[in-house]
């Protein structure tokens, strides 16, 4: 079983599933987005999406009309096969049409630009054998995009982020559940002050990029949480 956990922007908090990877995603409608499609080849046990995302998914699939094979979605940060402030790390991005003809790949490229509710279509020439197309929260910490700023009493997918990767570094305290409380603000101000930057407790540019650049494909380090 996997542990699928969910932010639902609609009541402010995480929820959590426990499902089989032949399963549907929370709020996938349909049955067009397996638990086993979305984890792709990540090994975790935990995945973890946003409800906006998922929406943003069944809205898409609607609109192109026909299956979609889906071989990368969710990555955890310290598995790495990703930019450093990926959206893979988040559970917001999709890189599909692998096993599909050149110009299936342009017609699922001109669907995801044409629906219009994906934040991010990358141009089909930096990916010609795939399509990837992604949904992030705004505005990013770094005036050239990435994961938004997030600090004490902050929920989500980034918080998720966040704490994987203090985790993984062994800055823990924080837990592995969305939620930015004392512990995951302390295990902050420890990693920022191991690295020189301003110990505040809050995540914006300077930490994300000092924290992300550390974290990105170490592997499975002994403090990772993997429940």
């Amino acid at each position: 079983m996997i542990k699928v956990l969910v932010f639902n922007n609609r009541t402010n908090m995480m929820e959590t599933y426990f499902r089989d990877i032949t399963a549907a995603m929370p709020y996938n409608v349909g049955r067009t987005l397996l638990v086993g499609e979305f984890r792709g080849e990540s090994d975790s046990s935990v995945i973890w999406t946003d409800r906006r995302y998922m929406d943003t998914w069944n809205g898409y699939r609607s609109f192109y009309g026909r299956p979609i094979y889906v071989q990368h979605a969710f990555k955890r940060i310290w598995e790495g096969g990703h930019t450093g402030q990926s959206q893979h790390y988040a559970g917001g991005a999709f890189d599909v049409g692998q096993n599909a003809t050149d110009a299936t790949r342009r017609a699922l490229h001109n669907a995801a630009v044409q629906f219009g509710g994906w934040s991010y279509v990358e141009p089909l020439q930096f990916t010609p054998t795939w399509v990837h197309f992604d949904k992030r929260l705004a505005p990013p910490a770094c005036s050239e995009g990435g994961y938004i700023g997030v600090r004490y009493g902050s929920r989500g997918v980034y918080v998720l982020v966040l704490q994987d990767a203090l985790n993984a570094l062994g800055y823990t305290g924080g837990g592995l559940d969305g939620v930015f409380g004392s512990g995951t603000k302390n295990a902050v101000i420890r990693f920022q002050r191991a690295n020189f930057l301003t110990a505040d407790g809050i995540v914006g540019c300077q930490t994300w990029r000092a924290l992300t650049d550390l974290a990105e494909g170490i592997g499975p380090t002994s403090t990772v949480q993997n429940p």
